[in-house]
């Protein structure tokens, strides 16, 4: 039990606000493209985002028991929200922190997708046929990361090229 919840409703219940998470922060980042403030959108992307990287570290095995590459990425994604979070909220994308918002932004809503493709690979029978290693390592594999990686690095420079510092 996890929360008063059995594991399989936990994880059930991980993978929605993670779902959740990665469209409002798709919206997002497509609203930063169009240099479009979207402060509900916004806040529900930060949020969930951070809901998914602190719950992951409930599923076995905890942080505790083992340091995983999956705590890493929770970690790491966990910092950037919180730089993210200040850079919005505290700083008010004053300066330099407005690219220092979008930049930690992009960067955790990639980690996130970046999860996604491996659990995909791992629980969807028909991708994990192409790639059935555990960890996934095969060819189709590398090629689904390869394009998601570029694809953000494409979209964190546009973002990045219109989000510049408003003179004060």
């Amino acid at each position: 039990m996890i929360l008063g919840m059995s594991l399989a409703t936990f994880v059930l219940v991980h993978v929605i606000i993670s779902l959740i998470g990665i469209v409002a922060g798709l919206v997002v980042m497509c609203g930063m493209l169009g240099s479009k403030r979207m402060p509900g959108q916004t806040a529900t992307f930060l949020v969930f985002t951070i809901l998914t990287s602190a719950s992951g570290f409930l599923i076995p095995p905890l942080l505790s028991e083992k340091l995983l590459p999956s705590h890493m990425i929770g970690i790491l994604s966990l910092v950037l929200l919180a730089i993210a979070c200040l850079a919005l909220y505290g700083m008010k994308l004053a300066g330099a922190w407005r690219w220092i918002y979008a930049l930690t932004a992009l960067l955790s809503l990639y980690l996130n997708v970046f999860v996604l493709v491996i659990q995909s690979f791992l629980k969807v029978p028909v991708l994990h046929a192409l790639a059935p290693s555990v960890p996934p390592a095969e060819p189709p594999f590398a090629v689904v990361q390869g394009i998601v990686l570029v694809f953000f690095v494409v979209v964190t420079i546009g973002v990045l090229r219109r989000y510049r510092p408003v003179p004060a």
